[in-house]
């Protein structure tokens, strides 16, 4: 018997982050090298790498028993403690009515996308996840270039959706961003709104890593700043490292009842509602504590570590340019500098930039730029550095706070030596790429003269 199967759906590839696990799998099965034992160093992988939080370990073992079926929009005491963290956290007053919990920000940003009517304005580089929503519901979208800060240009912004016909656009605004690690200010979150606001623009703001930002007093919501028009999703995965746990949850913007209705019937009709055990334990994780507390200004203190660690480190590979992170655990490097050299090696696109790092002797996997919807020939890559013990460095950092420059560098190369070394190989790669090509060129050279 014959299979068909829709075209949208044939149309879809495999999450990047998802199709290289598969390959380094594979890989690591068929490399008889003695140096492969180890495996890679793994820059590909957005998951933190701390234990899931006790509080919320033990509400989830108390309430294993409870198998009914939960409300569709969540259970009540979880809808509440989100209002509680919202209004805590980031100075949102929400009405716990305008909470839907979900199995993940991915999942509810897709339902959103299902029932909003309008062109999709996406802004690039952007979360690998997006666009392969976008195009299974078979949405108009448009992308939105990025200028050389890597930030969202409100001039650009008034001027895609003055060409678009539509009566409702939606922007999705991803912050703090994946995969830049920047973030943006009141201001900037503003002046964006203020052209959302002219234009009829509604903005899906995912904030999956707003707990994550370095700074914290930095952090401003969308939905602070826009809240007419704007859904908020967050949810457990990045700032209480449980993504495993698959639970998210969606603000609805103020004055939107009709909406959630509509909402509620693509839940009900999807997925019935979220794991009763799990958000009976994710009540804890929400709750305001001082284990909490001590638990987010712990992991982004050791994610900042990372990040300026790995910032330095790579900085010294001529010619690269790099963001900055000032949140997540990810930075976006740009290896164009490298065209030439890259070319002349056959590497013609970020994907086989991927692919050559991997292989022996360099064994790094990172996710490259035509996955986070650049350019297939942009040469630019998303780099995660949480490749370490998150159980034992979050020890480590309690029972030894580095304070000095020095202190932090050195606790970053002892605690993640698989960072170290795989920044290392990337920095060889560079420069064995730039030997062969002068290789070659001499080589051509040479043989020029001859024929001469």
């Amino acid at each position: 018997m014959e299979f068909i199967v829709d075209q949208q759906v044939q149309d879809i590839e495999l999450p990047e982050n998802l199709k290289l696990n598969t390959f380094l799998q594979e890989f690591h099965s068929e490399c008889h090298h003695l140096e492969c034992s180890f495996g890679f160093y793994g820059f590909a992988f957005g998951q933190s790498p701390f234990p899931v939080p006790k509080l919320i370990q033990n509400e989830l073992v108390k309430n294993a028993s409870k198998g009914a079926y939960a409300a569709v929009p969540g259970i009540p005491e979880l809808r509440r403690a989100i209002s509680k963290y919202n209004k805590y956290y980031f100075d949102i007053d929400v009405d716990p009515q305008r909470i839907y919990v979900g199995p993940g920000t991915k999942e509810l940003i897709f339902n959103l996308l299902e029932i909003l009517h309008g062109t999709v304005i996406l802004p690039t580089p952007a979360w690998l996840g997006y666009l392969p929503q976008i195009r299974l519901l078979k949405k108009n979208y448009h992308m939105l270039p990025t200028g050389a800060n890597r930030k969202i240009s409100p001039n650009s912004l008034r001027k895609l959706g003055l060409r678009l016909q539509d009566r409702q656009k939606i922007l999705i605004l991803n912050n703090p961003h994946n995969p830049t690690g920047l973030l943006y200010d009141r201001l900037e979150l503003e002046e964006i709104a203020d052209v959302c606001k002219e234009q009829n623009i509604l903005i899906i703001s995912d904030e999956i890593y707003a707990q994550t930002t370095y700074d914290f007093s930095k952090f401003v919501s969308m939905g602070k700043i826009y809240p007419e028009g704007t859904f908020v999703t967050n949810g457990l995965s990045k700032s209480h490292a449980a993504g495993g746990y698959r639970l998210g949850y969606v603000i609805f913007p103020q004055n939107a009842s009709d909406l959630q209705l509509q909402f509620k019937k693509i839940l009900a009709t999807e997925y019935t509602a979220v794991s009763t055990p799990i958000q009976h334990a994710a009540v804890a994780g929400f709750e305001i504590s001082d284990e909490m507390n001590e638990y987010f200004t712990i992991t982004r203190s050791i994610h900042e570590i990372m990040g300026e660690y790995t910032y330095n480190k790579l900085a010294e590979i001529e010619g690269v340019k790099i963001t900055k992170p000032e949140a997540t655990f990810y930075l976006l490097v740009n290896f164009n500098h490298y065209s030439l050299e890259l070319q002349t090696a056959k590497i013609t696109t970020s994907q086989k930039l991927s692919e050559a790092l991997i292989v022996h002797p360099y064994h790094t996997a990172i996710v490259g730029g035509d996955s986070l919807v650049l350019e297939r020939t942009d040469y630019s890559a998303r780099i995660a550095y949480v490749d370490y013990d998150g159980a034992k460095v979050y020890e480590n950092y309690k029972n030894h706070k580095p304070k000095t420059a020095s202190e932090r560098e050195e606790f970053a190369a002892t605690n993640a030596p698989k960072i170290v070394a795989g920044i290392k190989m990337i920095k060889r790669f560079f420069e064995d790429i730039k030997k062969e090509n002068l290789k070659n060129l001499k080589a051509k050279n040479d043989s020029l003269k001859i024929t001469s």
